[in-house]
């Protein structure tokens, strides 16, 4: 069974776009990323995702139930972590957390322990006392500590540092390993590649591409770094030019026979020809949707 299933979700805000037929599917188990810049549309495909709310056009489901008819159930059975969360500036942290336990119904005060211990979190402190990454381990806490069977992570590591980061994700891959579904959006794209096993990629409310990180990895495009040149002579399909004295760095993605005939006739003191990492193949997706 599918843990997120969309169709044609679409999503308008009067006349401002929001997401326009969006169709993605994420397998029950996935760790998924779902990658794009600040105002892509991430955030309102997981609030319609949720039944928080309402598409324009189309459907969701979360593990095989309807966003909007079966959103209780769904908001019971998922961990949702939005991007930017909101608490009472006077209540202390313990209470914010046993407050999200209680609306649960459920005794969470062992696993909340845990995770408040690994994330270095200070319960006795307020709300309005807490730094955005301390308010950030709040909101991770209360989205965990039911131990949901669907995680929703909304840009989660803004505002931690990097220690908190690891031991973040780390909680997330023992979830996972446990078999919890885990969808971040994030525009870190460093994290998905180092964490998850699929990801999408989204640009102004439409969906880019959806696979595996690996597959989103091989394109056509590689990334080229030569030293003891200081220009490029003619070459079609050339992007991402970088020259920093006798060294060049570009993306190409032409022949590699036309490439190398042209590099034979330089005068190299070395080459490399590597797959680009995921961050140049994010701006490779751009760059094609533009052209």
């Amino acid at each position: 069974m599918n843990a997120i299933k969309t169709n044609s979700l679409t999503k308008y805000y009067g006349r401002s776009r929001g997401i326009t037929d969006m169709n993605l599917t994420v397998e029950e188990g996935d760790f998924f990323g779902f990658i794009g810049p600040n105002g892509a549309g991430k955030s309102t495909t997981i609030r319609t995702l949720l039944g928080l709310i309402a598409p324009t056009g189309g459907s969701a489901q979360i593990l095989g139930m309807d966003s909007i008819r079966q959103r209780e159930e769904i908001l019971s059975r998922v961990g949702y972590m939005p991007s930017e969360a909101s608490f009472y500036h006077n209540m202390r942290v313990k209470d914010v957390i046993k407050f999200s336990a209680d609306l649960r119904g459920r005794d969470c005060r062992a696993e909340a322990a845990d995770l408040c211990g690994r994330l270095e979190l200070d319960v006795s402190k307020k709300i309005r006392e807490l730094s955005l990454g301390n308010r950030k381990k709040v909101s991770i806490v209360c989205a965990l500590q039911h131990e949901p069977e669907v995680c929703i992570l909304d840009e989660p590591t803004s505002g931690l540092d990097p220690l908190m980061q690891r031991e973040f994700y780390a909680i997330l891959e023992e979830r996972n390993a446990k078999g919890a579904t885990i969808f971040v959006s994030s525009h870190i794209l460093s994290e998905i590649q180092r964490y998850c096993r699929h990801a999408a990629v989204i640009r102004e409310g439409r969906l880019l591409a959806s696979d595996t990180t690996e597959n989103l990895g091989h394109t056509d495009t590689r990334r080229v770094r030569l030293s003891g040149v200081s220009s490029l002579p003619e070459l079609a399909q050339v992007k991402d030019v970088q020259t920093d004295g006798d060294s060049i760095s570009f993306l190409y993605g032409g022949d590699l026979n036309i490439l190398l005939r042209t590099l034979s006739e330089l005068p190299l003191t070395d080459i490399s020809i590597t797959d680009p990492d995921l961050e140049e193949i994010f701006m490779h997706y751009y760059a094609e949707k533009e052209n």
